[in-house]
């Protein structure tokens, strides 16, 4: 078996793990923001094959009350609802840019015909050359948005997908804090 990293998060109560102006039930709050982006930012640091597992670390009055909330349980609702909603934004992204192409290939198409028009009709001076060189760079410039989508912007969704899943399976382990002698 794999050696597993620990990610370790000190609190001082539980609370401070969620979302307090979430009014939904326990399993199903979500994690503070800045609990969420600690845990994303150090999960997303390791190497992508990297067995990893939280630590939740409470003071030892805590720890009897959040074994009994099933912490690892809400934090994998979470995150696999997080993978979810990464999922649909990949989804609906790839649709806008199927749509983008089509928009942007009759566009392409509309200046390249308008572009052999301008040849035929308006001399071959500078102007009717300008304005042909125009309408083509215009063609190509509509096929920039969807070449953005299909060649660059699903990858860092895709990647927090995966990382989120991870995170959604991840073990969970709560532990007492030591208490500091002062």
């Amino acid at each position: 078996m794999p050696q597993l990293q620990p990610l370790e998060i000190r609190l001082s109560t539980l609370a401070q793990l969620f979302n307090s102006f979430d009014p939904s039930p326990f399993h199903q709050k979500d994690l503070d923001h800045d609990a969420e982006e600690y845990i994303v930012g150090w999960a997303d640091e390791l190497a992508p094959k990297a067995s990893i597992e939280l630590v939740i670390r409470l003071p030892a009055d805590q720890l009897e009350t959040a074994e009994r909330s099933d912490v690892g349980r809400a934090i994998h609702n979470y995150f696999t609802g997080r993978a979810q909603q990464a999922r649909r934004t990949m989804r609906f992204q790839l649709r806008e840019g199927r749509s983008a192409l089509a928009i942007g290939l009759v566009f392409l198409f509309a200046c390249m015909s308008l572009r052999q028009l301008v040849g035929l009709v308006v001399p071959a001076e500078v102007a009717g050359h300008i304005l042909q060189e125009g309408l083509l760079i215009l063609g190509w410039v509509a096929m920039w948005r969807p070449l953005q989508i299909f060649l660059y912007d699903w990858w860092p969704i895709r990647h927090f997908a995966q990382l989120y899943e991870k995170l959604s399976v991840t073990p969970v382990r709560l532990q007492a804090e030591q208490a500091v002698a002062d």
